[in-house]
């Protein structure tokens, strides 16, 4: 699978380890490309812009899902959610993770540096990955009135 990696500078605040490149080591050993979308420091920048890279791929077929990460998953979230064909999660819980794949088919995960460790995020990760859309008539009806 290809996954579609982005945050804000978020993704390298603190001493480490930076989420954002235990992310994508973490991808990797899952088997997964990563297609790197950015940014790759911690110079402030704005979320939206690496929303859009990571949306923009998956819409051109250059990644299967895309995962996000900005200081709390919401505005990234939100920037996601603009593009057609993208439906973007931001969880919290394992369940939620589950549940928006199992039931919304979410192609895209939005975690939140400040509000998760970074062994949440990667739970909620293979979670996220490990969960396939349940295929259930009401869920497609549903994800299909989005567009």
């Amino acid at each position: 699978m290809v996954i579609a990696v982005g945050s804000d500078h978020a993704g390298f605040e603190g001493d480490g380890p930076h989420y954002k490149p235990e992310i994508i080591k973490h991808l990797k050993q899952r088997g997964c490309q990563v297609v790197d979308c950015g940014p790759w420091g911690p110079e402030s920048v704005d979320y939206p812009d690496f929303a859009a890279k990571v949306c923009k791929a998956i819409q051109a077929n250059e990644a299967e899902r895309g995962v996000l990460l900005c200081g709390t998953g919401m505005g990234i979230g939100m920037a996601a959610n603009r593009f057609p064909g993208i439906r973007a999660a931001v969880c919290v819980t394992p369940q939620m993770a589950e549940l928006a794949r199992s039931h919304n088919d979410a192609n895209v995960l939005c975690l939140g540096r400040r509000v998760l460790s970074i062994e949440e995020c990667l739970r909620l990760i293979d979670i996220w990955l490990d969960t396939p859309f349940s295929e259930g008539e009401r869920h497609k009806r549903r994800i299909a009135k989005m567009g």
